[in-house]
C-alpha cells in the first residue's frame, strides 16, 4: 500500500523544495512537478520524498483529519 502525505510548501530552491506538514518539515523533490507551476504557500501530496500532485487546501486539511481518526482509532484499539 502507497500512502502520500499532504504538505504545504514553505520555500523553494530549483527542483527542491522545504515543505511542512503538522510541524515536521522534509527537503522534497518537486521534479515530479516540473511541468505544473508551484509556490511557497502550494499544497502538495508527497510520496517517498517526491511531490506527485499539487492539491487544494481544503483537500489537504480534509486528509490530516481522516488521518488524525485514524491515529485516534488505533490508540483507542492499543488502549483497550
Amino acid at each position: 500500500m502507497c500512502l502520500g502525505i499532504p504538505m504545504q510548501i514553505v520555500e523553494i530552491n530549483g527542483f527542491n523544495a522545504r515543505c511542512e506538514a503538522k510541524g515536521v518539515e522534509r527537503d522534497i523533490s518537486l521534479f515530479m512537478l516540473q511541468d505544473d507551476a508551484v509556490e511557497p504557500g502550494d499544497y502538495v501530496m508527497v510520496h517517498v520524498g517526491y511531490a506527485i500532485q499539487k492539491i487544494s487546501e481544503q483537500d489537504a486539511r480534509s486528509s490530516w483529519e481522516l488521518f488524525d481518526e485514524i491515529l485516534a482509532a488505533e490508540s483507542a484499539l492499543s488502549n483497550a
